[in-house]
């Protein structure tokens, strides 16, 4: 999957629009700030206005503000014990690699980031993750890559690069031999799931780079 250069920075204790992160996140707060939800400030100016404007011949019972009050009380236990669960998730990111998905205010479109935790910050009771030196929502996280499988992949990729790096079969020398080995040594070493990451074209290119080491060799030995 290919990476997008995406960032998020926190400054000031916001989160600056300019990010791709933000951009996810500027949606969500919109459709808070639209009456979606009732947050436990609004829920209490109401709870306050209610008591300045009740009618004076017939005032609320005091029951029906303790009522009021439990239930103010138990949206904010709720509002807490989620920001502490966010935050414990996101705590358990730490030092594994994740896919993110955010969407471009701009275009509509979906986005895509990958790349390991650093760390994570917390504000204004929420979780950021920090990679790449940029900050991204915990609500941003689309995947969790499995330790085994990025190895896998990371192994893959390096193996693939080094492979690519040698010149064709023909212009082939003894002077590769010993990184013709390494690479022959290091595939023969990877487990059956490591290998399968490693495409046939390439499985073929390698055993053709060390058949012409060996025919280099013979023909070195039978000059000499």
């Amino acid at each position: 999957m290919a990476e997008n250069n995406l960032s998020a920075i926190v400054k000031n204790g916001e989160i600056q629009p300019s990010t791709a992160s933000q951009l996810s996140l500027s949606k969500k707060e919109t459709e808070k700030a639209s009456g979606s939800t009732l947050g436990k400030d609004a829920f209490l100016q109401l709870l306050v206005a209610q008591m300045k404007y009740q009618d004076p011949l017939e005032p609320t019972e005091n029951t029906e503000y303790i009522s009021q009050l439990a239930t103010f009380s138990q949206l904010e236990e709720m509002q807490n014990m989620t920001a502490g669960m966010s935050l414990q998730r996101a705590s358990g990111l730490v030092g594994k690699e994740v896919v993110l998905r955010v969407t471009n205010a701009s275009t509509g479109a979906m986005e895509y980031a990958q790349g390991i935790v650093d760390y994570v910050v917390y504000e204004n009771n929420k979780a950021f993750l920090s990679i790449d030196e940029s900050l991204y929502s915990i609500d941003d996280v689309y995947q969790i890559m499995d330790e085994q499988y990025s190895e896998a992949y990371s192994l893959a990729r390096k193996f693939v690069s080094a492979l690519g790096s040698l010149p064709s079969t023909k212009e082939l020398t003894l002077e590769y031999e010993e990184a013709i080995k390494t690479l022959s040594d290091t595939f023969n070493s990877m487990n059956s799931y490591q290998k399968s990451f490693i495409g046939k074209e390439a499985q073929e290119l390698l055993q053709q780079y060390v058949g012409r080491i060996k025919e280099l060799k013979e023909a070195a030995s039978n000059q000499a």
